[in-house]
Protein backbone atom coordinates (compact mmCIF):
# COMPACT_ATOMS: atom_id res chain seq x y z
CA UNK A 1 0.00 0.00 0.00
CA UNK A 2 1.05 3.98 -0.20
CA UNK A 3 2.27 5.29 2.87
CA UNK A 4 -0.71 6.82 4.90
CA UNK A 5 0.69 9.88 6.65
CA UNK A 6 -1.24 9.85 10.06
CA UNK A 7 0.75 12.89 10.71
CA UNK A 8 2.44 15.19 8.20
CA UNK A 9 4.52 18.11 8.76
CA UNK A 10 2.99 21.43 7.50
CA UNK A 11 6.99 22.86 7.49
CA UNK A 12 10.18 21.51 6.64
CA UNK A 13 13.58 22.31 8.80
CA UNK A 14 14.37 24.88 6.45
CA UNK A 15 11.35 26.83 6.90
CA UNK A 16 10.87 30.19 7.95
CA UNK A 17 14.87 30.34 7.88
CA UNK A 18 16.11 33.76 7.89
CA UNK A 19 18.52 34.95 5.16
CA UNK A 20 21.93 35.08 7.57
CA UNK A 21 24.25 35.02 4.64
CA UNK A 22 24.78 38.73 3.88
CA UNK A 23 24.76 39.40 8.38
CA UNK A 24 27.69 36.61 8.45
CA UNK A 25 29.75 37.70 5.50
CA UNK A 26 30.16 40.85 6.81
CA UNK A 27 31.04 39.77 10.03
CA UNK A 28 33.97 37.81 8.80
CA UNK A 29 35.13 40.50 6.44
CA UNK A 30 34.90 42.76 9.65
CA UNK A 31 37.05 40.84 11.57
CA UNK A 32 39.57 39.66 9.12
CA UNK A 33 39.89 43.35 7.85
CA UNK A 34 39.88 44.52 12.09
CA UNK A 35 41.72 41.59 13.66
CA UNK A 36 41.67 40.95 17.42
CA UNK A 37 39.87 44.49 18.58
CA UNK A 38 36.79 44.11 15.69
CA UNK A 39 36.64 40.18 16.76
CA UNK A 40 36.41 41.82 20.61
CA UNK A 41 33.48 44.42 19.40
CA UNK A 42 31.53 41.90 18.18
CA UNK A 43 32.07 39.82 21.60
CA UNK A 44 30.61 42.49 23.35
CA UNK A 45 27.87 43.53 21.06
CA UNK A 46 27.09 39.56 20.34
CA UNK A 47 27.81 37.84 23.69
CA UNK A 48 28.01 40.67 26.56
CA UNK A 49 31.89 39.64 27.83
CA UNK A 50 34.57 41.92 27.58
CA UNK A 51 36.58 39.36 29.71
CA UNK A 52 39.53 37.34 29.13
CA UNK A 53 39.13 35.74 25.99
CA UNK A 54 41.89 32.95 26.01
CA UNK A 55 41.55 31.16 29.28
CA UNK A 56 44.90 31.28 31.87
CA UNK A 57 45.74 27.89 33.49
CA UNK A 58 44.47 29.56 36.89
CA UNK A 59 40.54 30.42 34.94
CA UNK A 60 41.00 26.27 34.09
CA UNK A 61 41.73 25.11 37.58
CA UNK A 62 38.87 27.74 38.61
CA UNK A 63 36.41 26.57 36.78
CA UNK A 64 37.52 22.86 37.47
CA UNK A 65 36.86 23.68 41.27
CA UNK A 66 33.42 25.25 40.60
CA UNK A 67 32.00 21.33 39.02
CA UNK A 68 30.39 18.68 40.78
CA UNK A 69 32.23 15.54 41.65
CA UNK A 70 29.76 13.63 40.47
CA UNK A 71 29.46 15.85 37.48
CA UNK A 72 33.42 15.35 36.81
CA UNK A 73 32.74 11.91 37.16
CA UNK A 74 30.29 11.93 34.32
CA UNK A 75 32.59 13.58 32.12
CA UNK A 76 35.47 11.28 32.95
CA UNK A 77 33.22 8.41 31.59
CA UNK A 78 31.88 9.90 28.79
CA UNK A 79 35.13 11.19 27.67
CA UNK A 80 36.76 7.30 28.09
CA UNK A 81 33.84 6.08 25.97
CA UNK A 82 34.14 8.34 23.07
CA UNK A 83 38.00 8.17 23.23
CA UNK A 84 37.99 4.30 23.39
CA UNK A 85 35.72 4.16 20.14
CA UNK A 86 37.71 7.04 18.62
CA UNK A 87 40.78 4.94 19.38
CA UNK A 88 38.85 2.06 17.29
CA UNK A 89 38.29 4.17 14.34
CA UNK A 90 41.70 5.15 13.78
CA UNK A 91 42.86 1.47 14.01
CA UNK A 92 40.57 1.14 10.67
CA UNK A 93 43.28 3.49 9.04
CA UNK A 94 46.47 1.75 8.06
CA UNK A 95 49.54 3.47 6.33
CA UNK A 96 50.39 0.92 3.26
CA UNK A 97 52.36 0.52 0.09
CA UNK A 98 51.87 -1.44 -2.79
CA UNK A 99 53.78 -2.82 -5.60
CA UNK A 100 51.53 -1.96 -8.72
CA UNK A 101 53.69 -2.73 -11.03
CA UNK A 102 57.72 -4.30 -11.05
CA UNK A 103 59.58 -1.58 -9.52
CA UNK A 104 56.50 1.09 -8.90
CA UNK A 105 55.45 1.76 -5.42
CA UNK A 106 52.79 3.36 -4.45
CA UNK A 107 51.40 3.77 -1.10
CA UNK A 108 49.31 6.00 1.17
CA UNK A 109 49.57 8.08 4.16
CA UNK A 110 47.46 9.08 6.95
CA UNK A 111 48.27 12.39 8.19
CA UNK A 112 46.04 14.44 11.05
CA UNK A 113 45.65 18.25 10.52
CA UNK A 114 47.82 20.55 12.47
CA UNK A 115 45.37 23.11 14.08
CA UNK A 116 41.38 22.08 15.07
CA UNK A 117 39.13 24.56 15.98
CA UNK A 118 35.80 23.12 18.03
CA UNK A 119 33.41 24.84 18.32
CA UNK A 120 31.21 24.27 21.71
CA UNK A 121 27.61 25.52 21.89
CA UNK A 122 26.66 27.52 24.94
CA UNK A 123 23.76 29.15 24.71
CA UNK A 124 20.22 28.28 25.73
CA UNK A 125 22.03 24.51 26.53
CA UNK A 126 25.73 24.22 27.88
CA UNK A 127 26.48 21.46 25.36
CA UNK A 128 29.10 19.70 27.52
CA UNK A 129 28.83 17.01 25.73
CA UNK A 130 29.94 18.90 22.21
CA UNK A 131 32.87 19.43 24.16
CA UNK A 132 33.50 16.06 24.85
CA UNK A 133 33.19 14.92 21.30
CA UNK A 134 34.87 17.26 19.38
CA UNK A 135 38.17 17.62 21.21
CA UNK A 136 38.66 13.80 21.91
CA UNK A 137 38.03 13.17 18.24
CA UNK A 138 40.85 15.67 17.53
CA UNK A 139 43.29 14.79 20.15
CA UNK A 140 42.81 10.90 19.09
CA UNK A 141 43.50 11.98 15.24
CA UNK A 142 46.75 13.81 16.27
CA UNK A 143 46.45 17.05 15.86
CA UNK A 144 48.92 19.38 17.18
CA UNK A 145 46.97 22.08 18.44
CA UNK A 146 43.41 21.89 19.80
CA UNK A 147 41.46 25.32 20.52
CA UNK A 148 37.50 24.92 22.34
CA UNK A 149 35.55 27.84 21.47
CA UNK A 150 32.26 28.61 23.68
CA UNK A 151 30.24 31.19 24.38
CA UNK A 152 30.66 33.04 27.63
CA UNK A 153 28.02 34.89 29.45
CA UNK A 154 27.99 37.90 30.48
CA UNK A 155 29.99 38.67 33.55
CA UNK A 156 30.25 34.90 34.27
CA UNK A 157 32.29 33.39 30.86
CA UNK A 158 32.20 30.00 29.64
CA UNK A 159 29.88 27.45 31.96
CA UNK A 160 32.43 25.67 34.13
CA UNK A 161 31.33 22.05 33.22
CA UNK A 162 32.52 23.11 29.32
CA UNK A 163 35.73 24.11 30.83
CA UNK A 164 36.59 21.58 32.74
CA UNK A 165 35.13 19.35 29.97
CA UNK A 166 37.37 20.62 27.44
CA UNK A 167 40.71 20.43 29.56
CA UNK A 168 40.11 17.24 30.34
CA UNK A 169 39.89 16.04 26.82
CA UNK A 170 42.83 17.40 25.49
CA UNK A 171 41.82 20.84 24.38
CA UNK A 172 45.58 23.27 24.29
CA UNK A 173 43.46 26.34 24.42
CA UNK A 174 39.72 27.28 25.39
CA UNK A 175 38.21 30.39 24.26
CA UNK A 176 35.18 32.75 25.46
CA UNK A 177 33.95 33.62 22.40
CA UNK A 178 30.93 32.60 20.67
CA UNK A 179 29.08 32.72 17.48
CA UNK A 180 30.40 34.13 14.35
CA UNK A 181 33.03 36.38 15.73
CA UNK A 182 34.44 32.76 17.71
CA UNK A 183 34.49 30.84 14.50
CA UNK A 184 35.87 33.93 12.71
CA UNK A 185 38.71 34.08 15.71
CA UNK A 186 40.16 30.25 14.62
CA UNK A 187 39.65 30.66 11.39
CA UNK A 188 42.38 34.04 11.00
CA UNK A 189 45.02 32.98 14.13
CA UNK A 190 43.58 35.76 16.49
CA UNK A 191 45.00 36.16 19.59
CA UNK A 192 48.07 34.27 19.36
CA UNK A 193 46.27 30.97 17.84
CA UNK A 194 47.64 29.04 15.11
CA UNK A 195 44.93 29.49 12.08
CA UNK A 196 42.51 26.43 11.97
CA UNK A 197 42.95 23.88 9.25
CA UNK A 198 39.42 22.50 10.39
CA UNK A 199 36.63 23.70 12.25
CA UNK A 200 33.91 21.08 14.11
CA UNK A 201 31.22 21.12 16.21
CA UNK A 202 27.56 22.45 16.22
CA UNK A 203 26.23 25.70 16.32
CA UNK A 204 23.27 28.09 15.66
CA UNK A 205 22.05 29.11 12.26
CA UNK A 206 24.86 31.87 12.50
CA UNK A 207 27.99 29.61 13.42
CA UNK A 208 26.28 26.96 10.71
CA UNK A 209 26.76 29.69 8.17
CA UNK A 210 30.07 31.12 8.75
CA UNK A 211 31.33 27.38 8.51
CA UNK A 212 30.01 27.28 4.94
CA UNK A 213 31.54 30.06 3.68
CA UNK A 214 34.52 29.43 5.44
CA UNK A 215 34.38 25.64 3.80
CA UNK A 216 37.50 25.91 0.91
CA UNK A 217 39.80 28.15 2.98
CA UNK A 218 39.56 25.80 6.07
CA UNK A 219 37.88 22.00 6.11
CA UNK A 220 34.90 21.77 7.94
CA UNK A 221 32.82 19.01 9.84
CA UNK A 222 29.57 19.13 7.43
CA UNK A 223 26.79 22.12 6.56
CA UNK A 224 24.69 21.38 10.06
CA UNK A 225 20.56 21.95 9.83
CA UNK A 226 18.59 21.80 12.48
CA UNK A 227 18.84 17.84 14.46
CA UNK A 228 16.35 15.37 13.31
CA UNK A 229 15.44 12.23 14.40
CA UNK A 230 13.43 8.72 13.28
CA UNK A 231 12.23 5.80 14.51
CA UNK A 232 11.21 2.36 13.00
CA UNK A 233 9.28 0.41 15.25
CA UNK A 234 7.25 -2.71 14.84
CA UNK A 235 4.10 -4.07 16.84
CA UNK A 236 6.78 -5.16 19.57
CA UNK A 237 7.78 -1.61 20.64
CA UNK A 238 6.87 -0.36 23.41
CA UNK A 239 4.57 2.83 22.65
CA UNK A 240 5.66 4.68 25.95
CA UNK A 241 9.63 4.35 25.16
CA UNK A 242 9.18 5.27 21.63
CA UNK A 243 6.84 8.22 22.58
CA UNK A 244 9.34 9.37 25.33
CA UNK A 245 12.32 8.69 22.80
CA UNK A 246 10.17 11.23 20.11
CA UNK A 247 9.67 14.01 22.84
CA UNK A 248 13.44 13.93 23.95
CA UNK A 249 14.92 14.68 20.77
CA UNK A 250 11.97 17.43 19.88
CA UNK A 251 13.09 19.22 22.41
CA UNK A 252 16.40 19.99 20.48
CA UNK A 253 14.72 23.06 18.99
CA UNK A 254 11.51 24.41 17.58
CA UNK A 255 12.49 23.34 14.16
CA UNK A 256 13.42 19.69 14.71
CA UNK A 257 12.07 17.22 12.79
CA UNK A 258 11.34 14.01 14.27
CA UNK A 259 9.31 10.85 12.33
CA UNK A 260 7.78 7.72 13.65
CA UNK A 261 7.80 5.22 10.73
CA UNK A 262 5.66 2.25 11.34
CA UNK A 263 3.38 -1.00 9.98
CA UNK A 264 1.47 -0.93 12.88
CA UNK A 265 -1.47 1.52 13.24
CA UNK A 266 -2.38 1.20 16.65
CA UNK A 267 1.37 1.54 18.14
CA UNK A 268 1.02 4.75 16.05
CA UNK A 269 -2.33 6.05 17.27
CA UNK A 270 -1.56 4.72 20.62
CA UNK A 271 1.68 7.00 20.47
CA UNK A 272 0.25 10.07 18.87
CA UNK A 273 -2.19 9.97 21.94
CA UNK A 274 0.74 9.57 24.52
CA UNK A 275 3.53 12.29 23.07
CA UNK A 276 1.12 16.00 23.76
CA UNK A 277 1.04 14.66 27.69
CA UNK A 278 4.92 14.12 27.72
CA UNK A 279 5.39 17.29 26.15
CA UNK A 280 3.29 19.07 28.73
CA UNK A 281 5.45 17.49 31.60
CA UNK A 282 8.44 18.89 30.65
CA UNK A 283 10.10 21.61 32.07
CA UNK A 284 8.76 24.91 30.87
CA UNK A 285 12.18 25.88 28.88
CA UNK A 286 12.48 22.70 27.21
CA UNK A 287 8.53 22.25 26.87
CA UNK A 288 7.71 25.16 23.74
CA UNK A 289 10.46 23.87 21.40
CA UNK A 290 9.04 19.99 21.97
CA UNK A 291 5.90 21.61 21.16
CA UNK A 292 5.74 23.90 18.12
CA UNK A 293 8.40 20.41 17.03
CA UNK A 294 5.79 18.05 17.20
CA UNK A 295 3.17 20.79 15.96
CA UNK A 296 4.65 21.53 12.70
CA UNK A 297 7.80 18.98 11.68
CA UNK A 298 6.84 15.51 13.01
CA UNK A 299 5.33 12.73 10.79
CA UNK A 300 3.79 9.65 11.59
CA UNK A 301 3.97 7.46 8.64
CA UNK A 302 2.22 4.06 8.65
CA UNK A 303 3.86 1.55 6.05
CA UNK A 304 2.57 -2.19 4.72
CA UNK A 305 5.70 -4.16 6.02
CA UNK A 306 9.25 -3.51 7.23
CA UNK A 307 10.58 -3.37 3.94
CA UNK A 308 8.61 -0.10 3.14
CA UNK A 309 9.70 1.24 6.37
CA UNK A 310 13.25 0.92 5.93
CA UNK A 311 12.35 2.16 2.36
CA UNK A 312 10.76 5.19 3.60
CA UNK A 313 13.53 5.59 6.27
CA UNK A 314 16.50 5.38 3.29
CA UNK A 315 14.67 7.99 1.77
CA UNK A 316 14.46 10.52 4.33
CA UNK A 317 17.92 9.84 5.64
CA UNK A 318 17.75 10.84 9.29
CA UNK A 319 20.86 11.95 11.63
CA UNK A 320 19.39 9.70 14.20
CA UNK A 321 18.15 6.34 13.59
CA UNK A 322 16.40 4.25 15.93
CA UNK A 323 14.82 0.48 15.02
CA UNK A 324 12.34 -0.80 17.96
CA UNK A 325 10.96 -3.73 16.03
CA UNK A 326 12.09 -7.61 15.44
CA UNK A 327 14.90 -9.10 14.04
CA UNK A 328 17.53 -6.28 14.23
CA UNK A 329 20.33 -8.13 12.11
CA UNK A 330 17.80 -7.53 9.52
CA UNK A 331 17.69 -3.43 10.18
CA UNK A 332 21.36 -3.63 10.38
CA UNK A 333 21.94 -5.19 7.21
CA UNK A 334 19.19 -3.56 5.15
CA UNK A 335 18.98 -0.15 6.23
CA UNK A 336 21.72 2.47 4.50
CA UNK A 337 21.36 6.28 4.79
CA UNK A 338 21.66 7.51 8.66
CA UNK A 339 23.90 9.03 10.63
CA UNK A 340 24.23 7.40 13.75
CA UNK A 341 22.24 4.30 14.21
CA UNK A 342 20.56 3.04 17.32
CA UNK A 343 19.26 -0.99 17.85
CA UNK A 344 16.59 -1.86 20.49
CA UNK A 345 15.11 0.02 22.93
CA UNK A 346 18.39 -1.23 25.33
CA UNK A 347 20.08 2.28 23.75
CA UNK A 348 18.56 5.58 22.65
CA UNK A 349 19.74 8.37 20.27
CA UNK A 350 19.86 10.73 24.04
CA UNK A 351 22.79 7.61 24.82
CA UNK A 352 24.74 8.95 21.76
CA UNK A 353 24.32 12.47 22.77
CA UNK A 354 26.03 12.20 25.53
CA UNK A 355 27.66 8.91 26.59
CA UNK A 356 27.93 5.80 24.58
CA UNK A 357 31.12 6.69 22.98
CA UNK A 358 30.05 7.21 19.55
CA UNK A 359 30.12 11.06 17.94
CA UNK A 360 27.07 12.85 18.49
CA UNK A 361 28.46 15.34 15.59
CA UNK A 362 25.83 13.85 12.68
CA UNK A 363 24.71 14.85 8.87
CA UNK A 364 21.31 16.81 8.90
CA UNK A 365 18.87 17.52 6.77
CA UNK A 366 19.57 13.84 4.40
CA UNK A 367 23.13 14.41 4.25
CA UNK A 368 23.44 11.14 5.64
CA UNK A 369 22.55 10.04 2.33
CA UNK A 370 26.47 11.01 1.53
CA UNK A 371 28.24 10.97 4.57
CA UNK A 372 28.89 10.06 7.98
CA UNK A 373 29.14 11.87 11.34
CA UNK A 374 32.32 13.53 12.98
CA UNK A 375 35.11 10.81 13.47
CA UNK A 376 38.66 10.64 13.80
CA UNK A 377 39.01 10.56 9.95
CA UNK A 378 37.61 13.92 9.78
CA UNK A 379 40.92 15.30 10.63
CA UNK A 380 43.05 13.30 8.85
CA UNK A 381 44.29 13.80 5.49
CA UNK A 382 44.87 10.41 3.51
CA UNK A 383 47.43 10.85 1.05
CA UNK A 384 49.21 8.87 -1.19
CA UNK A 385 52.75 8.78 -2.83
CA UNK A 386 55.10 6.71 -4.96
CA UNK A 387 58.49 6.23 -6.17
CA UNK A 388 60.40 3.91 -8.95
CA UNK A 389 63.28 1.97 -10.38
CA UNK A 390 64.05 3.13 -13.74
CA UNK A 391 62.60 -0.39 -15.33
CA UNK A 392 59.60 0.64 -13.29
CA UNK A 393 58.69 3.74 -14.70
CA UNK A 394 59.21 2.70 -18.26
CA UNK A 395 55.76 1.35 -19.16
CA UNK A 396 54.22 3.78 -16.90
CA UNK A 397 56.12 6.56 -19.08
CA UNK A 398 54.86 5.25 -22.25
CA UNK A 399 51.13 5.06 -21.46
CA UNK A 400 51.66 8.46 -19.99
CA UNK A 401 52.99 9.88 -22.90
CA UNK A 402 50.81 8.43 -25.31
CA UNK A 403 47.78 9.38 -23.27
CA UNK A 404 48.86 12.64 -22.76
CA UNK A 405 49.34 13.21 -26.67
CA UNK A 406 45.83 11.60 -27.25
CA UNK A 407 44.51 14.26 -24.46
CA UNK A 408 46.20 17.81 -26.39
CA UNK A 409 48.76 17.69 -23.13
CA UNK A 410 52.14 17.70 -24.70
CA UNK A 411 54.14 19.37 -21.79
CA UNK A 412 52.70 16.32 -19.79
CA UNK A 413 53.74 13.64 -23.03
CA UNK A 414 57.36 15.52 -22.95
CA UNK A 415 57.83 15.01 -18.74
CA UNK A 416 57.74 11.19 -19.54
CA UNK A 417 59.52 11.60 -22.90
CA UNK A 418 62.76 13.50 -20.90
CA UNK A 419 62.84 10.29 -18.65
CA UNK A 420 62.73 7.85 -21.01
CA UNK A 421 65.47 9.48 -23.15
CA UNK A 422 67.89 9.52 -20.27
CA UNK A 423 67.06 6.12 -18.60
CA UNK A 424 67.06 4.32 -21.87
CA UNK A 425 69.11 5.92 -24.24
CA UNK A 426 68.90 4.93 -27.72
CA UNK A 427 65.83 2.63 -27.25
CA UNK A 428 63.15 3.54 -29.93
CA UNK A 429 59.15 3.96 -28.32
CA UNK A 430 56.33 4.39 -30.56
CA UNK A 431 54.96 7.66 -28.05
CA UNK A 432 52.46 9.08 -30.74
CA UNK A 433 48.99 9.36 -29.72
CA UNK A 434 48.23 6.92 -32.39
CA UNK A 435 50.93 4.61 -31.49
Amino acid sequence: MARDYLKKATLTAQSGAADVSDIVTGILRDIETGGDAVAMDYAKKFDGYDGAVLLSPEEIAAAADLVPEKLKADIQFAHANVKKFAEAQKATVANFEVEVVPGLIAGQKAIPVDAAGCYVPGGRYSHIASAIMTVTTAKVAGCNHITACSPPRPGVGIAPAIVYAAHVCGADKIMAMGGVQGVAAMTFGLFGLPRANILVGPGNQFVAEAKRILFGRVGIDMIAGPTDSLILADKTADAHIVATDLVSQAEHGYNSPVWLVTDDRALAETVMEMVPGLIDDLPEVNRENAFAAWRDYAEVILCSDREEMAACSDEYAPEHLTVQAEDLEWWLERLTCYGSLFLGEETTVSYGDKASGTNHVLPTSGAAGYTGGLSVHKYMKIVTWQRATREGSKGVAEATARISRLEGMEGHARAADVRLAKYFPGENFDLSAEG
